[in-house]
């Protein structure tokens, strides 16, 4: 059975069209979430990170083709361990937001507290926005 250690979430904008940062260098990750969790209760090769999130991006005004990625880290930035990505490609016949989901979980995570999961979006095109909402959850147990 299951042991909850800790949840927490990272959330930047609650509604849709409530902010609007541009995205403005192509292929670099830009931080759009991050946590620290306490892991230290748990036990050794049996401690799980969970994770779910959502953000929603906008094309430019002329909308071409662009890969969207997500990527989480065990860490404070790119150098951490990746412990999820994925890549999509946004509808150019789109004019408004388009929402990206995640969920994912880390397994075997370090029984340390203080472990940071950081979440980045890079994009292969300039003129992408983001645009709201961004939500992330992160929740840990242990077996």
């Amino acid at each position: 059975m299951a042991v909850f250690l800790d949840s927490k979430t990272s959330q930047n904008a609650s509604y849709a069209n409530s902010i609007a940062i541009p995205i403005s260098i192509l292929g670099t990750p830009t931080l759009v979430a991050q946590q620290t969790l306490d892991l230290s209760a748990g036990n050794a090769n049996l401690t799980r990170v969970a994770f779910t999130g959502t953000l929603a991006l906008q094309l430019g005004l002329l909308p071409v083709a662009t890969n969207v990625t997500i990527g989480v880290y065990r860490g404070l930035d790119t150098s951490g361990v990746l412990v999820y990505s994925a890549t999509e490609n946004m509808n150019i016949n789109l004019l408004g937001a388009q929402i990206f989901s995640i969920a994912g979980s880390d397994f075997n995570a370090p029984n340390i507290a203080g472990v940071a999961y950081t979440v980045f979006v890079s994009v292969s095109a300039l003129g992408v926005t983001r645009v709201g909402p961004e939500s992330f959850n992160f929740t840990a147990v242990t077996d």
